[in-house]
């Protein structure tokens, strides 16, 4: 059986689950719901497969550059030249073998960060509340929605409070749909007017739920127009498109020097097929057109290795922002902070109850107190739940509650069965509270917790002991003392309430008017203990950090203040409300001093981010709820909670936190730096030694001298010198002082900071070794042009494998920091190197890439002329940094 009914709808609940065989308290069984799981498949949607790996190395071969060389193949057995053919034919293969790994491991990256990244879902199993990953859903689960939540399946409403959704990405209404159980439709009803039911993918706006899966996967109403959500490749990165375009330019160059080598050895007299080739390997060799494939495999490894670090990449642009961040706008509860609370102070009109002085503090269930009711309120007005194992289910602040009332002797559980909730009102950021309307026997009573600047103005009177008096200035004067004393403390204080409402239910409005004060409950939700370094880290890395937090001004101020948030520039705190005061233009400057936000609403958090970006900031910010969603999308890189985060905030971010920890979102720049210093590292090497082929083949061409190198040899070192060790450069660890650098500027061309000069200057010294030691041994090997080819080939390879090491930094020598830190940059020179061995004492190679065996004397000549390179660089910056000295003293 499919379970798959068109008219869910029509149904009365009791004919419902009877139908799916689900008992509403219990949910299914973990036996029953494998079964159905087997029977109907995985909750998902079917997407467009991925790409299959004949494709991606059938891929390999269609760069132009590539099939012209195919061409050349073709070419050579048409005029009998077979053992060149093999050998061209040969290496294309090994090329494309070497692309297909990196593909293949790139696609099957983001499809692993896809699964890493899924939706969950609270539902009942077993008769127990859990969290379970939304593609092992099937029909007849019991599951709970709240504000935020993305529907994960089609389900027929049970239960409801005040619930609505927004069904616009499947209905296209614009406003969210108040939903109710009670309502029964026909066979005819439209499916934007079916009110007790719930779409997969819509999202749930207000409200709370409890609802029976009807239908999963393909069979829900979203997976009938599946084909309209499949999503499409992701664009190109900007840093992509950046470098497709350095390598339009790049193909410019090289085809006009191409040209001039083909035309001056035309000239010479040299066969025209013989230059034919050389050009043509020539700019095979040269010419990087696999450089924005390159960057997204280097994006996505970093994106693996950042995952690893608790941090998913939703959007791969990201990585390349995280490197430029100058401002992370963090949340306070749970990502600078341990989220988890713990109630330290209790206040009612008759005084202060500190718990650590107290620890064995009990009420009287019969004497009903202004303690007693403080403790009952947080007991009752509350998501949160204590299962019968004695675990704890719902938000850290009503948790922390729970656990109060539980240490003190209020069970929630006895409490329910005297006090049966019958209607209220959810939290939001908006309103501040909670309410809930409980009845014992025939009275109601409403119960408010929520914020004291809310809470506190709504209260005309305040419980004394038993007794309840009015609510004079003076007392409240007193109330508010007591708040500031707490809040100095770091305390989250919440205000609980209580209003009788008679006999008859009033409407809500009258709820919370009214209200009886009964008392302060004091918490705390202390630092993460690795968040202050985090802080400093950030800090000397050019990374400003700014508190976002909707917490009392003075608790916010005091978690700043531990964490070492405030510095001479910035040590303003401000509030939501002082913030909206300012004009825009004022914005713009009073940010500049401010290092925490406090009692802000999700509408603060946009603007706050705009007056960074008009300031040039690049801005992280974080968001959990459903409102703060605008504000993430806004940022530059958008930061959703994976933990306490609502589905539509992650759905507008571009990096999820697995831990909701601040510490990661400073590995995650760290990670962002490593990657770009690392795709910067492989352009250098990768053009360094083009250039260096490049030079070698056009100065010994206008010299008038013999090629220094045959065709094959020129595919030989794409083969080794490109392959192996640049891709192992894209591995290279995080160097250890890159959080001591600034940001880099995100408009910054790709070949910026020097990285331009550096590859001239290495391509120009590592032709000069070259073209040096060519002519060298033209003139001392007389009539042995095979061997002084073969020294100038030795030499371009080796001095491109010590490149690779002379690479592996920027703003040090090679000869400081030593070749230690990559094993995989080790093995894959080892690998190239003592593959161009090998070639050079086979015969049979020997023969197919014209090169004969070098004795100790060649070894030694190619040993010095393959270390120019490196030397020269070290001694130029050796130079550089005794003129930075001179000039700094002369200033001084």
């Amino acid at each position: 059986m499919r379970f798959v009914l068109r008219h869910w709808h029509v149904l009365p609940i009791s004919r419902l689950v009877q139908e799916l065989s689900v008992n509403p308290n219990e949910g299914l069984s973990s036996r029953e719901a494998k079964a159905r799981l087997d029977r109907c498949g995985p909750n998902v949607l079917t997407t467009k497969p991925p790409i299959s790996p004949w494709r991606i190395f059938l891929s390999q071969f269609q760069d132009f550059m590539v099939l012209v060389l195919l061409g050349t193949v073709v070419i050579s057995v048409l005029l009998g030249e077979y053992l060149d053919a093999a050998a061209i034919f040969a290496i294309l293969f090994l090329n494309a073998v070497l692309g297909f790994v990196q593909e293949f491991r790139a696609e099957r990256s983001i499809e692993l960060l896809g699964r890493m990244a899924a939706d969950h879902c609270r539902v009942i199993r077993d008769g127990h509340k859990t969290v379970l990953d939304a593609s092992q859903l099937v029909p007849g689960d019991i599951i709970l929605l709240e504000p935020g939540d993305r529907v994960p399946a089609d389900a027929r409403l049970l239960e409801s409070q005040l619930l609505s959704v927004d069904e616009a990405n499947l209905t296209g209404e614009s406003v969210p749909v108040s939903k109710d159980e009670r309502f029964l439709g026909d066979e005819n009803t439209p499916l934007g007017d079916r009110r007790n039911v719930v779409y997969k993918s819509t999202l749930v706006t207000r409200g709370f739920a409890t609802a029976v899966v009807t239908a999963t996967g393909m069979d829900t109403e979203i997976g009938k127009i599946a084909h309209l959500l499949q999503e499409e490749r992701s664009a190109q990165t900007p840093l992509q498109r950046r470098l497709q375009q350095l390598g339009k330019i790049l193909v410019l160059a090289c085809a006009a020097i191409v040209a001039v080598v083909f035309l001056a050895g035309v000239r010479q007299g040299l066969p025209v097929y013989k230059m034919f080739m050389v050009a043509v390997t020539l700019a095979v060799a040269a010419i990087p057109e696999g450089l924005p494939a390159v960057v997204t495999i280097a994006l996505s490894v970093g994106v693996q290795r950042m995952s690893r670090q608790n941090a998913i990449i939703r959007q791969l642009p990201a990585v390349e922002t995280l490197g430029c961040a100058t401002v992370i706008c963090s949340d306070k509860t749970g990502t600078l902070t341990l989220n988890q609370m713990e109630v330290q102070q209790i206040w009612t009109a008759r005084g202060l109850y500190t718990l650590q002085e107290r620890p064995k503090l009990q009420v009287d269930p019969q004497l009903q107190d202004d303690l007693w009711y403080t403790v009952a309120v947080g007991a009752l007005c509350t998501k949160a739940e204590v299962y019968e194992d004695g675990s704890f289910f719902g938000e850290p602040t009503e948790v922390a509650l729970l656990r109060l009332a539980e240490r003190i002797g209020l069970s929630q559980r006895k409490l329910r069965r005297v006090y049966q909730e019958v209607a209220g009102i959810p939290f939001n950021s908006e309103r501040k509270r909670m309410s809930v309307v409980v009845k014992a026997g025939r009275e109601h009573t409403a119960l408010v917790k929520g914020a004291p600047d809310v809470v506190l103005p709504r209260c005309t009177h305040v419980l004394v002991g038993t007794q309840v008096v009015r609510l004079t200035q003076e007392r409240r004067r007193e109330a508010l003392a007591v708040l500031d004393s707490m809040a100095d403390h770091a305390l989250r204080v919440l205000a609980t309430a209580f209003k009788p409402l008679g006999g008859q239910l009033p409407s809500e409005e009258q709820w919370e008017q009214g209200l009886i004060l009964t008392g302060f409950v004091g918490m705390i939700d202390p630092p993460r203990p690795e968040v202050a370094g985090a802080v400093q880290a950030a800090r000397l890395g050019g990374v400003r950090t700014i508190m976002v937090t909707g917490d009392h001004k003075k608790t916010a101020a005091a978690i700043a203040d531990q964490i070492g948030l405030f510095t001479p520039e910035a040590h303003q705190v401000l509030t939501g409300a002082e913030w909206e005061a300012l004009t825009p233009l004022e914005q713009k400057e009073e940010i500049k001093s401010t290092a925490v936000f406090a009692r802000v609403e999700p509408a603060h958090k946009l603007s706050i981010v705009r007056a960074l970006q008009a300031n040039g900031e690049v801005v992280a910010m974080t968001g959990d709820g459903v409102n703060d969603a605008p504000a993430v999308k806004e940022a530059h890189i958008g930061i959703a909670m994976g933990v306490q985060g609502t589905d539509v905030t992650r759905e507008a971010s571009d990096m999820v936190l697995l831990d909701d920890n601040f510490g990661t979102i400073i590995k995650a720049v760290r990670e962002g730096r490593g990657i770009y210093d690392n795709i910067r590292k492989f352009i250098r090497y990768l053009l360094g030694c083009n250039v260096g082929e490049v030079l070698t083949m056009l100065v010994a061409t206008l010299l008038g001298l013999p090629l220094p190198l045959v065709p094959l040899q020129i595919l030989w070192m794409n083969l080794v010198t490109d392959g192996l060790p640049a891709i192992a450069l894209g591995l290279e660890p995080v160097e250890r002082d890159i959080m001591l650098q600034k940001p880099r500027n995100p408009r910054e061309g790709v070949l910026a900071r020097g990285l331009l000069k550096r590859i001239l200057f290495s391509g120009v010294t590592i032709s000069l070794a070259a073209v040096t030691l060519f002519v060298f041994s033209l003139w001392f090997y007389p009539g042995q042009l095979e061997r002084s080819r073969t020294l100038a080939f030795t030499t371009l390879v080796f001095a491109q494998l010590i490149y690779a090491f002379q690479c592996r930094y920027e703003r040090h020598s090679l000869f400081e920091l030593g070749i230690w830190g990559n094993l995989y940059l080790i093995l894959a020179v080892l690998i190239s190197g003592g593959a161009h061995i090998f070639l050079l004492y086979t015969p049979f190679m020997g023969r197919l890439f014209q090169t004969v065996p070098l004795n100790l004397d060649d070894w030694l000549l190619v040993g010095v002329f393959a270390s120019f390179p490196l030397f020269a660089e070290t001694v130029g910056l050796m130079l550089k940094r005794a003129v930075r000295r001179h000039f700094s003293f002369l200033k001084v």
